[in-house]
């Protein structure tokens, strides 16, 4: 029976999120070019992509980070693809531990190890020939964004024009915390227990996403990790965020946070701090009345397009602003 006219008892999930059009024809229909290789770095392979528009000059370069238990596919490259369609040219990689990137699922036992990881993947390319005049940004989702601060902390100076954060990760609520009690107890058991899967989640899914079909299409993913979180994951994610929140002040470049007041997976405060405490001249927040965690994936389509909006703008007016002046 072919797709179209399966019936509700044939539940078989498309290849991708946007039904069984072959990879190449979809993504040429949204004026994009797709590629996708393994890039060996000192910590593990990852899975990387590349979405490059078909039709414009290249404006800048830009290298995004997913946030917990996704990954570089389905939806998350919806994002990828706005921005390639403004005339930029997005790198992204699986972080490790998730989707086709090396790594036990979902642990993050050293989120400096794959903070490094993705950034040499992408530094390799942010110095290649066709970008390393042009300005550059980074992009990190949720928990993507806490490894795009470590990435920021363990570059050069220069590196990046900027940073975008959509509902970065860098302050847990307290109903998400892990419980001190559990970490101290499995510790005890001298690393044993880092990797178990042992960890209250507090349907984290359904506190990130507003929109009930977007919801089916993310959970849908073959990819994305369903398991309890790890007991290193959440030691790790508690120590990184308490780092960057000690360290908000090293913040230099000009910068964008995005937040839903809604949020229940990362604390608005996390972008409010990062905002009143970073030494950037140039900083800017967006704060979205009643939105939830996943502003680009999992909201209504008029409240995404708010925030693409916004991003759109406010990248556009930077590499104005600080890209290679003409003449």
């Amino acid at each position: 029976m072919p797709p179209e006219t399966q019936d509700e008892t044939q539940p078989e999930t498309p290849p991708n999120f946007w039904g069984y059009m072959p990879e190449e024809e979809y993504y040429t229909s949204q004026g994009v070019r797709n590629s996708k290789e393994y890039f060996e770095t000192p910590h593990g392979k990852l899975f990387t992509q590349s979405f490059i528009p078909l039709d414009q000059k290249i404006k800048a370069s830009v290298y995004m980070s997913h946030g917990y238990g996704s990954d570089t596919g389905w939806m998350f490259q919806k994002i990828c693809i706005n921005f390639a369609t403004w005339g930029y040219a997005v790198y992204a990689a699986d972080l490790l531990g998730h989707g086709r990137s090396d790594g036990i699922r979902c642990y993050l036992g050293d989120m400096e190890k794959v903070a490094a990881a993705s950034l040499s993947f992408f530094k390799h390319v942010r110095c290649s020939e066709p970008y390393k005049d042009l300005p550059a940004f980074l992009f990190g989702e949720s928990m993507g964004g806490a490894a795009t601060m470590l990435m920021y902390f363990q570059s050069e100076p220069n590196t990046w024009t900027g940073l975008i954060f959509s509902a970065p990760l860098f302050v847990i609520p307290e109903n998400m915390k892990p419980s001190k009690l559990h970490l101290f107890m499995y510790g005890l058991l001298f690393g044993f227990a880092d990797t178990w899967a042992a960890m209250p989640d507090n349907k984290m899914v359904g506190k990130a996403i507003k929109d009930p079909e977007k919801l089916k299409v993310i959970a849908s993913n073959p990819r994305r990790y369903a398991g309890k979180p790890r007991v290193g994951t959440m030691r790790e994610i508690a120590r990184v965020c308490q780092y960057i929140q000690d360290n908000f002040s090293k913040v230099t470049v000009p910068f964008l946070t995005v937040h839903g007041t809604a949020d229940g997976v990362a604390c608005p405060t996390s972008s409010q701090l990062l905002y009143e405490k970073a030494s950037s001249a140039d900083k800017t927040i967006r704060m979205y009345d009643g939105m939830y965690h996943s502003l680009l994936q999992g909201e209504p389509d008029e409240n995404a397009n708010l925030v693409l909006k916004d991003m759109r703008e406010w990248i556009d007016e930077r590499v104005e602003r600080y890209g290679p002046k003409n003449g």
